[in-house]
């Protein structure tokens, strides 16, 4: 059956670029030159604190993007009526925002309303990957912070039950390649998966195979100890593969052993163009980290926002 994404992902697309502002490297070389220095220092602490600071804060960032572009929106507080996007469901389990406020804070210490929520959030996911032994790349500054967020939109992020057209349709909605896809996804290599995102292949798969037949079996059978369907341990999962702390290429080696967790991730094997990356990065580290900055650039790059925060967790 044909996927179509939701008219609104597209009146979301466009309505980015429309607004976009235009970012450069230099963005704050007069007005905040400490800036990122700031947020690393804020970063590495709090990651030396907490082993999962890092992962948390690079989905933030890639939930923050997708929706109305890199606009700090996953940000804001809920208020009224109005529930935001981080009291959605799939942005739950995250738990850094903490980080950032502190990130916004020390910076504003020192160049006080100069620095958008938007930007620092996007220097502390390019931390979090360098903290983690991956690739270090200029992150393009100047973006603005949004000033509407609804937790009714995240319905629009990609989901771990996506084949390789949602996927595909997913991505391209927001400029992004099928390079850029197979490269983002390598972030699985750090965190944790809760149960409830790879239920799906483990019980009742399909009306012949109640285990999905693309999973190794002994694979299969120790998620099954971990995810029981019945008396499972509340927010039971696994990590996402035996190095979740480390920026790697493991992810793509688990994908072709068949001990990928995610449907989304398997399905890229499933296009000899995404197959092929898989391998690719699977056999070089090197290239899979050149990739996925050049991707993370892109990515980070869509902007609509308006202004610059005094309070990443409420407009002004």
């Amino acid at each position: 059956m044909a996927y179509f994404v939701p008219l609104l992902s597209t009146f979301l697309f466009f309505s980015i670029y429309s607004q976009g502002n235009a970012l450069s490297s230099n963005y704050y070389a007069k007005t905040c030159p400490q800036a990122e220095d700031t947020v690393m220092k804020v970063v590495k602490e709090e990651a030396q604190k907490d082993r999962t600071v890092p992962a948390t804060l690079l989905r933030m960032h890639f939930h923050d993007c997708f929706l109305r572009g890199c606009d700090a929106s996953i940000l804001l507080s809920s208020k009224g009526k109005n529930t935001a996007e981080k009291d959605a469901p799939p942005n739950g389990s995250m738990h850094g925002f903490y980080v950032i406020d502190g990130a916004k804070r020390a910076v504003e210490a020192i160049c006080p309303g100069v620095v958008s929520c938007a930007d620092i959030l996007a220097f502390a996911a390019r931390d979090a990957v360098v903290l983690s032994g991956g690739p270090y790349w200029d992150v393009p500054k100047g973006r603005k912070d949004g000033r509407v967020s609804r937790a009714s939109e995240t319905t629009l992020l990609p989901k771990p039950t996506y084949n390789i057209s949602q996927l595909q349709q997913s991505f391209r909605q927001r400029g992004l390649s099928l390079d850029d896809l197979v490269a983002l996804l390598g972030a699985h290599t750090l965190g944790f998966t809760h149960c409830s995102s790879f239920m799906n292949r483990i019980y009742n798969f399909n009306a012949t195979h109640d285990i999905d037949p693309t999973l190794r079996p002994s694979f299969a059978a120790s998620l099954k100890s971990i995810c029981p369907l019945k008396n499972r341990a509340k927010n039971a999962g696994t990590s996402n593969d035996p190095s979740p702390t480390t920026f790697d290429n493991t992810h793509y080696r688990l994908i072709l052993q068949k001990k990928s967790l995610l449907s989304s991730d398997h399905a890229l094997l499933t296009t000899p163009k995404t197959k092929s990356l898989v391998y690719k990065f699977a056999t070089s580290k090197a290239a899979f980290h050149k990739a996925f900055a050049n991707s993370m650039i892109k990515m980070s790059s869509l902007n609509g926002g308006q202004e610059v925060r005094k309070d990443c967790r409420v407009v002004n």
